[in-house]
């Protein structure tokens, strides 16, 4: 398997302090549940954003899968992307070092 990131940005970045609108809401929602399955699935190996709410707040997210072609379908598909609330930008990606906690947890 390979790793990539994407990093994801608001389109409209009011967004974090002065909250979304109906339609945004709908579609975090819908990308919150969009990366959770794809956690399930362990194509998402970690997800997350900044906790500063400025215009330069952004999330990013690990995948690991075969290809680099699956990955960008991923980030294509994602709701916040596909729907314009986030861009992305896409890095092919190798984890160099992993804490032993985190290697435990992949090990079982």
């Amino acid at each position: 398997m390979s790793q990539f990131i994407y990093k994801i940005q608001l389109v409209r970045p009011e967004l974090l302090a002065e909250g979304p609108t109906d339609k945004e809401s709908q579609i975090l929602q819908n990308h919150a549940a969009y990366i959770a399955d794809l956690t399930k699935q362990s194509k998402v190996l970690l997800a997350g954003r900044t906790q500063t709410e400025d215009p330069n707040a952004f999330g990013i997210v690990i995948i690991s899968v075969a290809t680099e072609s699956e990955a960008i379908e991923i980030m294509n598909n994602d709701p916040a992307v596909k729907h314009n609330v986030m861009t992305a930008e896409f890095f092919p990606y190798n984890i160099a070092f992993l804490s032993e906690h985190i290697q435990a947890h992949f090990k079982g």
